[in-house]
């Protein structure tokens, strides 16, 4: 399904945007030249070898399963954990799935099997109660409120700032002041002690996701739970998703889509680092997928 954590606002420079269209007269030879070509992957022979195998079981629930099993969110038989790649993210994630969603058509297995440490899926309504961590999270989802990846620090600064952290466990932090009295030898300036404590605690430590489809978030992103929460939109990117949903924008990518176009902004705009490929792999399942659905359309004559 089509994640809302879509992107529809500022034109940026854009990675691996070009859309299915470009694609619809190639040969299969030529389908390697595809949107999802220049990512620096570990070799897929892995699934190549589960492709030619077909079904296989799922070891803890024993279903049949391709690649992995998306109730379980772990690989089958034929495709051992160790050629797996693991990808390290530099944030937590959470992604809440509609109840309603079809669990074999989402693409966010992919981040927990790729990043399992990480990621951590919840199905709605069993969310976390967010509201005291409120300075250090962002919800990744368009709106008249959103902000762009660039000017997250900035604005979960001004959450703190308006007094977003009001439960004891939270102030705890709070006297600083007090502290720069007690330690007067190092003769520093009581605001500066006040902005670089606020600094450290107004990092980004986890965002958010929904993986559903457009017509399913409302009842989601209205939850009282996930109000006041910092919504981020990200640069508009043009989807590789095969099952894309009618009569909406090839803006509207699939979760593990958004997840990873948000982590190359966020490497670039707020670690301030050149992308290097980190968190290609995420993509590891996904374009492996999108090459052999583009195959087997064009062998059916759809394109």
């Amino acid at each position: 399904q089509i994640t809302m954590s879509l992107s529809s606002s500022t034109q940026g420079p854009k990675r691996n945007t070009e859309g299915l269209e470009s694609l619809e007269l190639q040969t299969p030879s030529s389908l390697q030249d595809n949107p999802l070509q220049q990512l620096q992957l570990a070799s897929q022979e892995v699934l190549e070898k589960a492709k030619k195998s077909g079904r296989s079981k799922c070891p803890r629930c024993s279903s049949s399963r391709m690649f992995y099993c998306y109730t379980c969110f772990v690989p089958v038989e034929t495709v051992p954990t160790k050629e797996i790649p693991t990808v390290k993210l530099p944030l937590k994630i959470d992604i809440i799935k509609h109840p309603n969603e079809t669990d074999g058509k989402s693409t966010a297995v992919h981040a927990k099997l790729l990043a399992p440490d990480d990621v951590t899926i919840y199905k709605y309504p069993c969310i976390p109660e967010y509201e005291e961590k409120r300075h250090e999270i962002a919800l990744i989802f368009p709106g008249p409120d959103s902000v762009s990846v660039k000017d997250i620090a900035f604005h979960l600064q001004k959450y703190t700032k308006k007094g977003v952290c009001n439960s004891d466990d939270d102030c705890s932090k709070e006297p600083v002041l007090k502290q720069a009295k007690i330690e007067p030898k190092e003769e520093r300036n009581p605001n500066e002690c006040i902005s670089n404590s606020r600094n450290e605690d107004t990092r980004l430590k986890k965002i958010i996701f929904i993986d559903s489809t457009w017509n399913q978030t409302n009842k989601i992103i209205t939850d009282e739970r996930l109000q006041g929460l910092l919504q981020v939109e990200l640069k508009t990117r043009k989807t590789c998703f095969w099952r894309h949903q009618k009569g909406k924008p090839d803006t509207y990518l699939s979760t593990i889509e958004a997840i990873y176009y948000f982590l190359v902004d966020y490497h670039q705009e707020i670690l301030k680092e050149n992308y290097k490929g980190q968190y290609d792999n995420l993509l590891f399942f996904f374009s492996f997928m999108y090459t052999l659905i583009k195959n087997a359309r064009y062998c059916a004559g759809k394109e």
